[in-house]
């Protein structure tokens, strides 16, 4: 297999980095230590060893690699350590260590070892070389490729790790500055593999250690695909490449390779390395292989023994010997799977067509045998579909999509649905199931709702589309009025609210409201919300009357509650008032009676935001948790309501400093989210940002590829604005607000209420800008840039004064206008105390990261007032809460305030090193890795390897044993921190 380029990007692998780090600087300070990493061909082992090679090369250390090839049964003896000697040979500076050794060197000449003696002055003149080595400079010896590692070399690898290098003096002294990295593919090793009893004897060793390389996760494997193409590709594109390559750096790479040339299938060049261990198989285990790919990426054995026609003796031997080859896994419950899912599609695209159809078919009428189990209808409308019986094919897949439904799966039930709409041209008329709502347009707008269920909102639009056009000139006008408020319903979920907005005007324009019926009901609710998405508050309100009244005489309670709630919306003082959040709690109780999930979801989340906007957060928690426990039962989770209370969750957290819970629910959500979900993510985005974790600009960049949406537009807007002020930038700052205003301006001009948030971070950044300017002496600069702090603030004002409907904004839209105009005061003359007194008292609704950034800026207007107690006061406030948030950005400013403005006389450790600093610093002390720091911090292990560089470079420390000895003798630590462990 071809190896992956060191051009690579290498993504995520952080701990595993973290650990192999650690060896090299155990291995500098004189503690010698081995690593056997394992890992499947292709999932990163040769891209983890370049890095962790070239960071050795950085620090100082001698780097020598010897490969192991694929020889066959004729290995060459001792073939990775005569590259190795080799290339020492080529090196003037080790001429001299060599030629202690005259063994080695016949080895390298190329003559015989001769007999045991002989062997034996081999290895330990190897021994003696590398130890020598390591004298003249720290030492790495990597190793690749173990598995096809002849048996010479495996025994000089085995005396080097138990009695060479790594073995310790009777006295107990240091070993060597030495460190052997070893990798072999894990997935190569079946039971009889040479290399298996040297694994296991090593791995028993003191000095030695085994590193899995785990397949990578999904993100990761995403991050990786978009890294190696530089146009944006579409998300689909990506979905489908992450799901076939299973974490497999290797394959990920094969496949985005193979885009665009139009075949789905494997790509040939890894067809071809799939392929090689099954055709070392027999012709029977080929035979049980090729018959298991058609039943999928698993099978039971009964099932695959009455489609193999095998005897039950011949069944197992075949099967014991792809065992054995790591082709196939055993599972649960008597089954086989394929150890990787697209070895298994290798196998497949092998078959012949109609032996492949012939197997289908066969596996159709086996499950077939069993009785029409809903579980399985799936399995038997692909394998009918397969075997070209697509009459039966339609059958099964309606009845799969009826079982999806009915356990909440909408994702699930949209495929099924989806591929019954595929079949049914192809079937007769005659042929196709029938009954009631089991036509085609029908089919379509039940697909639609699948589809917005699962998250997939855009899908979800075209598929309405598609029920319009067939709809054509219906004579049931009832039908043609849902099909356009359906997709008046969708168009609303991707923000295209003026044709939203005519397509429910055209659906109430198409039935009578007399005489009353269910369909005008919800035809009218839906044009309640289109109505009030354009600014016609007005005739929202006339038809929500009307229609509600009328759902009422119906007894049509779900669409009673739906009014409900669009009333609390839009009378008296909204949802933020007590009256309003009442008429939303009368309205989640019908939507439950009446077993409406997705009314009742939208119920509570207007009863969270009304919590949010009117400042009680603490009351916003139990909604959202209630709420989405409701979506999880229901398997809505996907559906667009669950996923804004998502993100309302961690905005949430984020507002209240529970800045590590945020984190946490993030990284929960990242593994089940959609693709369209990534918004959700963003208040994560923001404390990686104050923490500073740069990886978190590119993240929010990501939110902005593919369609249109307008939370991620939202939420990327804020991250990237917010990036730009931070690091002082402030022309980034205003280009990104603007052109995020933009586009959030909706078709009316009405502006978007994060206006004001966006104008009071772009401001913060043009007020330093300005302040730098007057400071140096150029007037005429400080006044353009107060100029267009005067644009801003005037934005901030007229969306936070307009609010919704005329209603001024709550308290957080309040507060970010007083931040908003304290900025602008300090870019048009200079820093304002009592204008952040005000910004300070506004955010005081339970937010506690924003007061603390105001806190910083009315210390600064404090100190320049000369008021100094005040300022002592301010800034100790807000470094308090910085420290505890690990917002180190602001915390270091923070620090750098207290300093230059010599406000308090700081301890030692706070004149050294940063708060975030001294916390890895106690952790360094009782002896944590990288990654273990960061697992206690809540940061990456590679940020924590960052602040311990830091601190050695501070410290003037080469090691981490050598910096807890320094911050010992300075009083940087106390000797009892070490006794708590």
């Amino acid at each position: 297999m071809s190896q992956i380029s060191i051009s690579t990007p290498l993504i995520g692998r952080e701990d595993e980095l973290d650990r192999l780090s650690g060896v090299l600087e155990r291995a500098r300070g004189g503690e010698a230590r081995a690593v056997l990493v394992a890992g499947d061909a292709g999932v990163g082992k040769t891209r983890l060893l370049d890095e962790v090679t070239g960071r050795a090369t950085k620090a100082g250390m001698t780097v020598l690699t010897g490969h192991c090839v694929d020889l066959g049964d004729v290995g060459l003896p001792y073939l990775p350590f005569t590259e190795v000697l080799g290339a020492l040979a080529q090196d003037e500076r080790f001429t001299a260590a060599l030629a202690a050794y005259p063994a080695v060197g016949r080895l390298l000449g190329g003559g015989a070892v001769g007999d045991s003696g002989g062997r034996l002055r081999l290895f330990e003149g190897i021994a003696g070389l590398l130890a020598d080595l390591s004298d003249i400079a720290p030492l790495l010896l990597v190793l690749e490729d173990l598995h096809w590692a002849d048996q010479s070399s495996r025994d000089l690898l085995r005396f080097l790790l138990s009695r060479g290098i790594l073995q310790r003096s009777a006295g107990g002294a240091p070993t060597h500055r030495l460190a052997v990295l070893a990798s072999y593919r894990a997935d190569d090793l079946h039971r009889r593999h040479p290399l298996r009893p040297l694994l296991a004897e090593l791995v028993r060793l003191p000095g030695v250690e085994r590193l899995e390389l785990r397949p990578m996760a999904d993100g990761e494997v995403a991050r990786l695909v978009r890294s190696l193409r530089e146009a944006p590709l579409p998300d689909h594109t990506v979905r489908r490449i992450v799901e076939r390559a299973e974490g497999n750096a290797f394959y990920a790479e094969e496949l985005l390779a193979a885009t665009g040339s139009g075949d789905g299938g494997v790509p040939s060049g890894l067809a071809d390395v799939l392929l090689i261990r099954f055709e070392q198989l027999s012709d029977t285990a080929q035979q049980v292989l090729r018959t298991a790919a058609v039943a999928g990426r698993r099978v039971e054995h009964d099932l695959l023994r009455d489609a193999v026609r095998l005897p039950e003796e011949e069944l197992e031997t075949a099967l014991r010997e792809a065992i054995g080859r790591q082709l196939l896994v055993p599972g649960e419950g008597d089954t086989y799977a394929f150890r990787h899912a697209l070895a298994r599609e290798a196998v497949y695209a092998d078959l012949l067509p109609g032996e492949r159809a012939r197997l289908h078919g066969a596996f159709a009428r086996l499950l077939d045998a069993r009785g029409h189990r809903a579980e399985s209808a799936a399995e038997r409308a692909h394998h009918y579909r397969e075997s070209h019986d697509l009459a039966e094919a339609l059958a099964a897949s309606l009845e799969a999509a009826d079982h999806a439904r009915r356990v909440g799966a909408p994702a699930e039930e949209l495929r099924h649905l989806e591929a019954a709409l595929d079949l049914w041209s192809a079937v007769e008329p005659t042929a196709r199931p029938s009954g009631e709502g089991v036509d085609r347009v029908r089919l379509m707008l039940r697909a639609s709702a699948a589809a917005a269920h699962a998250g997939e909102l855009h899908r979800a639009v075209s598929l309405t589309r598609a029920a319009l056009a067939g709809v054509g000139q219906e004579v049931d006008s009832e039908l043609a009025a849902r099909v356009r408020y359906t997709l008046a319903g969708n168009l609303m979920s991707v923000d295209n609210l003026s044709a939203a907005f005519a397509y429910s005007s055209e659906a109430l324009a198409m039935i009578p409201a007399d005489p009353p019926s269910r369909t005008w009901v919800w035809a009218a609710a839906t044009h309640v919300l289109a109505a009030r998405q354009v600014g016609e508050n007005e005739v929202a309100l006339r038809v929500a009357r009307q229609a509600l009244g009328t759902a009422e005489q119906l007894g049509v309670p779900d669409a009673q509650a739906d009014l409900l709630i669009s009333l609390a919306v839009l009378e008296g003082g909204g949802r933020r008032t007590e009256a309003g959040r009442e008429r939303l709690r009368q309205a989640r109780e019908l939507a439950r009676r009446a077993g409406s999930t997705p009314v009742e979801m939208r119920a509570l989340f207007n009863l969270a935001v009304g919590s949010f906007e009117s400042g009680h957060l603490d009351e916003c928690l139990p909604w959202l948790a209630e709420g989405l426990d409701r979506a999880r039962r229901a398997g809505l989770l996907s559906s667009p309501y669950p996923m804004e209370m998502r993100y309302l969750k961690l905005l949430v957290l984020y507002t209240l400093g529970r800045w590590d819970d945020c984190v946490r629910a993030a990284h929960a959500d990242a593994e089940v989210l959609p693709a369209a979900g990534g918004y959700t993510m963003a208040p994560a985005l923001y404390v990686g940002l104050a923490r500073g974790d740069l990886r978190a600009v590119d993240r929010a960049r990501a939110l902005l590829e593919g369609p249109f949406d307008w939370m991620a537009t939202l939420v990327a807007g804020i991250a990237l604005t917010d990036a730009a002020a931070l690091r002082g930038d402030a022309e980034d700052a205003v280009q990104r607000m603007r052109s995020t205003v933009a586009a959030l301006t909706d078709d009316t001009g009405a502006l978007p209420h994060v206006t004001v948030r966006l104008a009071g971070l772009a401001l913060s950044a043009v007020a330093d800008r300005a302040f730098d300017l007057r400071r140096k002496g150029d007037q005429a600069g400080a006044l353009r840039w107060a100029e267009t702090a005067t644009e801003l603030v005037e934005l901030a004002r007229m969306t936070a004064a307009h609010g919704e409907r005329g209603i001024p904004q709550g308290p957080e839209g309040q507060a970010w206008l007083a931040r908003a105009e304290a900025e602008w005061t300090r870019a048009a003359s200079g820093p304002d105390a009592e204008a952040w007194a005000r910004a300070v008292t506004a955010f005081d609704f339970g937010d506690v990261y924003e007061p603390a950034r105001c806190r910083l800026r009315y210390a600064e207007a404090l100190l320049a007032a000369d008021r100094r107690g005040e300022a002592v006061a301010e800034a100790r406030a807000a470094r308090e809460v910085f420290a505890r948030l690990g917002a180190t950005v602001l915390l270091d400013q923070v620090d750098e305030l207290i300093r230059r403005g010599r406000l308090a006389e700081a301890p030692p450790s706070a004149q050294l090193l940063t708060a975030r600093e001294q916390d890895v610093l106690r952790l360094l002390a009782r002896g944590r890795s990288n990654r273990q720091i960061g697992e206690e911090l809540f940061i990456t292990g590679k940020t924590a390897s960052v602040h311990v560089s830091n601190i050695l470079a501070k410290l003037g420390a080469a090691s981490r044993t050598e910096a807890v000895a320094v911050a010992y003798r300075k009083g940087l630590i106390a000797p009892e921190t070490t006794a708590r462990g």
